[in-house]
């Protein structure tokens, strides 16, 4: 074979990746854009391997046409900022929020700022997953052109306290504490009824804060206690529990309804097994990071579940107090979500126990 033959049959070879790739680029109809707060990191968070796997599912779901791009580590603004694009669904359509956030936009959401609302993770993941809520969730379609996907752990859920002053081991070691919070009042309320003082300060004054005193102590979750080296600024440690810190997942409701029935569901479907694949993950982060707390504090407590419900029998009341009279929630609506917590909870031991205990 000559050259002059062999060269357009190579030429028309290496042509062929070009068009397919040309192919591809024209059947691709459709981009999700998904910006997190969170890390690009395969194992130090439980959201972002979520988001990849619902990434991979929805691609593989709509054969190429729905692709999904997902921004890590803040790069696309704060949360708030997020969530504004998300309403116009034309630069962002979804992202993840923390409850503060979430609450900017869908005002019930202050509702799962409750005090010890959960006893464990079975409960929480349970609720948030169940019916009750979703159908609560529907509100922000009206509300703020959203559409609700699922609720992550934020940093693990639950959270623990860290401070320079003492160990906290009963209601009674918070009394004159002074405790950064976030710039969310039911938190100052919360920690006012525990008897402590709260410093509401945004994250990125926080370290200071108990660098000079301006603080004696914060909480977060375990994983977050770790990973900020809080331990360098304070010295000890109690998992109490008493907030569970959610992260709601949403898309832009006008994009969504623009889209194949196909795609729709698609999204759905793929966002219900990233939410349940990421809370064995929750889970287990927060339990090795309670363990390295436990290596890095000078002390550190695991508030057993009597002092947790001690806590609880002061906390709630004031919370309900201030979610009703003060945010103006109404009293009904508090009630409702409180009773449903608890079914949940009586159910899943009842049914544990059916199941394996009998």
């Amino acid at each position: 074979m000559s050259i002059h033959a062999f060269l357009p049959r190579t030429m028309a070879l290496a042509a062929i990746p070009l068009a397919l790739a040309a192919s591809h680029a024209q059947a691709q109809s459709y981009e999700m854009v998904i910006a997190t707060q969170l890390p690009e990191d395969m194992s130090n968070n439980a959201i972002y391997p979520a988001l990849v796997h619902f990434k991979n599912l929805v691609e593989t779901r709509t054969e190429g046409d729905l692709t999904v791009t997902i921004f890590g580590g803040g790069q696309l603004g704060s949360e708030v900022e997020n969530g504004s694009e998300v309403q116009g669904g034309r630069t962002l359509q979804s992202t993840i929020m923390s409850t503060g956030a979430m609450s900017s936009f869908y005002d019930d959401y202050q509702l799962v700022t409750a005090p010890f609302l959960f006893n464990n993770w079975r409960q929480a993941w349970s609720f948030f997953d169940g019916e009750w809520f979703a159908d609560f969730m529907s509100g922000t379609v009206e509300e703020a052109d959203m559409r609700y996907l699922g609720t992550f752990d934020d940093g693990g859920g639950f959270v623990a306290f860290t401070n320079n002053e003492r160990l906290i081991r009963t209601v009674e070691d918070l009394e004159g504490l002074n405790i950064r919070t976030e710039e969310n009042p039911a938190h100052v309320a919360i920690m006012r009824a525990l008897g402590a003082s709260a410093t509401p300060l945004p994250w990125g004054e926080l370290i200071t804060a108990l660098e000079t005193g301006l603080a004696d102590g914060q909480f977060n979750a375990p994983v977050l206690n770790t990973t900020f080296n809080f331990d360098e600024v304070t010295d000890y440690t109690t998992l109490t529990g008493h907030v569970y810190n959610s992260a709601p997942w949403v898309v832009s409701e006008s994009w969504y309804q623009e889209l194949p029935e196909d795609h729709k569901r698609a999204i759905v479907t793929s966002a219900r097994e990233a939410v349940a694949m990421s809370h064995g993950m929750s889970g287990a982060l927060a339990t090795a990071s309670w363990e390295e707390s436990c290596e890095r504090f000078e002390e550190c407590y695991l508030m057993p579940e009597d002092e947790r419900n001690r806590m609880a029998e002061i906390a709630r009341p004031a919370w309900q107090e201030w979610i009703v009279d003060d945010f103006g929630m109404d009293e009904a609506r508090v009630d409702e979500m409180l009773s449903e917590v608890a079914r949940v909870g009586d159910e899943l031991a009842e049914t544990d126990y059916q199941r394996y205990g009998e």
